[in-house]
């Protein structure tokens, strides 16, 4: 029986590094439960921060509160933001270019 029960909720992209045999691990999990890569590296965070008693002594000091950010988290554009212009391919482009000097 899993360890990790894995359910839906709003994520953010964020980048970090593992050990070789960890990432395996990490995928070879994800199979184990049906589950994304993502999903087990979020549930097992979550099962160690809330296991780790001196992890939830520390949350409640004002430490916690003076920590600085090291995640490195890819922010998403904004909803506001101007779509960005989508590039044709340079073929597409010439095979235009072509028709229109092929019907003169």
């Amino acid at each position: 029986m899993p360890l990790l029960e894995v359910t839906q909720s709003r994520q953010i992209s964020a980048s970090v590094r593992l050990d070789e045999a960890t990432a395996a691990q990490v995928d070879q999990y994800a199979t184990f439960i049906h589950a994304s890569a993502d999903d087990v590296v979020n549930k097992a965070l979550n099962y160690v921060f809330v296991k780790d008693r001196d992890f939830q002594d520390f949350l409640k000091s004002p430490q916690a509160k003076q920590v600085s950010s090291t995640l490195r988290i890819r922010k998403a554009p904004a909803n506001d933001a101007p779509e960005q212009p989508v590039k044709k391919p340079v073929a597409a482009v010439e095979a235009v270019d072509s028709a229109r000097v092929s019907k003169a």
